[in-house]
């Protein structure tokens, strides 16, 4: 099962396009999708698609860009949302030291807030981290219920030791396929059930389509260079990855997948 676990599907980037892209993805073997809902318009994009199609699932959170913006309405919404069967995670949620876009103590306070009602929605979460590992280990630390994807990850390797250590899966996107990616160590030593694959689309397409608009059809590719560092079949990445997502975001209880 060949799943691109983090696609922004509700982008503007696919407004004129969105039914082909996921056409493409279909009839490139891709058996499931996440739409990532960073924003209630992209969340109520990505619910209108899952109840349409029983292969695409998504998310809703509030990204920490957006963290200022929280407010107990906000919680109420989220609450709203999360029993719906297509609602698959909450996210992407964390923290991102890199433009700053919402104060650090307050992207930290909203995480936090967002584990807590992970828990008590009995969802997994997918997590945002740019250049604030020390702080992401730590709060995730706080909450060691909560089951977690690290989305594209990029960070140091002490972050992802902890993430393994708290038993999360690691996802990758196309940026292993970048000349200048310089984590094979964590692609091969990521164990078989911890891994999940991701195109975060429309975002970081992967060599060859580098610097064009990415889209889940092209997911393979990140599947394929995966395969390659860690010298393992391509068709043994596709099965573990879509076990892991499988698992991760409870589609064997809910959808009746293997």
């Amino acid at each position: 099962m060949l799943v691109d676990s983090h696609c922004h599907l509700g982008d503007r980037a696919f407004a004129d396009d969105r039914a082909e892209v996921v056409s493409r993805a279909w009839d490139a073997g891709v058996s499931r999708l996440v739409i990532i809902g960073e924003t209630r318009a992209s969340t109520e994009l990505g619910r209108t698609m899952a109840r349409e199609d029983a292969r695409i699932g998504f998310t809703a959170g509030v990204h920490p860009h957006d963290a200022r913006e929280w407010s107990d309405d906000t919680a109420d919404w989220l609450r709203s949302v999360a029993p719906d069967p297509g609602m698959v995670a909450l996210g992407e949620i964390g923290l991102d030291y890199h433009y700053d876009h919402s104060p650090r103590a307050t992207q930290q306070l909203v995480f936090e807030r967002q584990l807590s009602l992970a828990l008590e929605l009995g969802l997994p979460v997918v997590i945002h981290a740019r250049e604030a590992d020390d702080d992401i280990a730590a709060i995730l630390g706080n909450h060691p219920a909560v089951p977690a994807v690290m989305h594209s990850f990029s960070s140091g390797l002490g972050l992802w030791r902890t993430a393994l250590d708290l038993g999360h899966c690691i996802s990758f996107s196309g940026m292993v396929t970048f000349k200048n990616w310089t984590l094979d160590e964590a692609v091969r030593a990521t164990p078989d059930d911890r891994l999940l694959v991701e195109t975060d689309a429309p975002y970081l397409a992967p060599v060859p389509r580098r610097g064009k608009r990415n889209e889940p059809a092209l997911v393979r590719h990140v599947v394929e260079r995966l395969a390659d560092i860690r010298q393992q079949p391509v068709e043994q990445v596709i099965e573990h990855t879509g076990a892991n997502a499988a698992r991760l975001f409870g589609w064997e209880e809910t959808h009746g997948v293997a």
